[in-house]
């Protein structure tokens, strides 16, 4: 999605309103654009095996974790409400890639535990996901890769600016 369709609009924006700075705009919509083309990259990626980035998430949780996770602790893990695991849960329950057990200590509690079939789809695609990463980040430097991790954490700790209500404006140093 293109927010500013034409360049123009910038001029516009920046006579219009004091507080527009035109390389935080172009350095944030050029990262939203990035972005944007990376999450659809790996959808097309991902449905190759008949996956969404979602389910395969949940899928490398239970791969990774080498044991049973309720649904609250995918939905801890993943940063997101329990009714959208639930309904991932429910796709890959369907396709026989996960099952849900009661818990054994406690059963009015779940434990999803990855299938056979789900453990065997993992390991199929796990050689061709990493080899794919690796070419997505094969023109940075060890160097960049670095610094670029060191600079997204620094707009990590940004987001409070859009997301917080209570966030103050005259916080900006510059």
């Amino acid at each position: 999605m293109q927010i500013f369709p034409r360049r123009e609009a910038f001029h516009e924006l920046e006579c219009d309103f004091s507080s527009f700075d035109l390389e935080a705009v172009g350095t944030c919509l050029a990262f939203l654009d990035t972005t944007g083309e990376v999450y659809a990259a790996f959808d097309k990626h991902f449905e190759r095996f008949g996956l969404s980035a979602g389910k395969f998430t949940i899928l490398m949780q239970l791969y990774t974790a080498k044991r049973g996770l309720s649904p609250s602790e995918f939905a801890n893990r993943a940063n997101v409400t329990r009714a959208t695991i639930t309904g991932l849960l429910d796709r890959l329950e369907r396709e026989g890639l996960v099952e849900r057990k009661a818990h054994s200590n406690d059963r009015r509690m779940l434990t999803i535990t990855l299938t056979e079939q789900g453990k065997k789809l993992v390991e199929r695609v796990l050689p061709e996901h990493f080899c794919r990463t690796k070419g997505l980040m094969t023109n940075l430097t060890s160097t960049e890769k670095k610094t670029f991790i060191k600079l997204l954490d620094k707009l990590r700790s940004g987001i409070p600016a859009l997301s917080d209500p209570s966030w103050d404006h005259n916080n900006l140093t510059s």
